[in-house]
């Protein structure tokens, strides 16, 4: 009787490590914004559909399980909640100021004031608003998350999208000891 590698047990086995992909139809926010490229210059004020996706790395448990994985997705889908229908400003911008008022917000830019409501605009700590900040951004935001911050999650990767296949990308890792 010869056995299958499959059932060979004297063959020490490797951790399972798996890979979970959420991209999920809901996962997205619509926001006004505009890039910043230099003291001088910037876009016209526009709008995207921004889409989100995420990519986990976890070891597989002896239940054939690596965690709830709908805590991730809970936790991107309220995140993108928060910033729906906003104009995201960047607070770190080298070129930007924003100067707030009871009534307005205005951003300051090469000699324009630019107004904006209280309640339509979002602050957000980034240098710019652009698919590498906001990707940045949002990964941060997860891992920071108290329920993702528990999962014993090895690698995420998390990608914006601002239109079809213009994807930016930030990745996270677990130090190796």
């Amino acid at each position: 009787m010869t056995s299958s590698p499959a059932s060979n047990t004297s063959t020490p086995s490797a951790p399972d490590v798996t890979t979970i992909e959420i991209h999920k139809e809901y996962l997205h926010f619509s926001c006004a914004h505009f890039t910043l490229f230099s003291a001088t210059q910037r876009e016209n004020l526009h709008g995207h559909n921004f889409q989100v996706g995420c990519e986990v790395e976890a070891l597989v448990d002896e239940t054939g399980l690596c965690f709830d994985y709908n805590i991730i997705k809970d936790s991107l889908k309220a995140l993108c909640a928060e910033i729906d229908e906003q104009m995201l400003l960047p607070e770190n911008s080298p070129w930007l100021e924003i100067e707030r008022s009871n009534e307005m917000i205005f951003a300051l830019f090469n000699g324009e004031r630019i107004p904006f409501l209280p309640r339509d605009v979002t602050l957000l700590p980034l240098r710019n608003i652009t698919v590498e900040e906001l990707a940045g951004w949002v990964l941060k935001r997860i891992l920071g998350s108290p329920a993702v911050k528990g999962l014993p999650i090895r690698k995420m990767l998390v990608r914006v999208a601002s239109g079809n296949d213009q994807w930016a990308r930030s990745e996270w890792a677990l130090a190796e000891h």
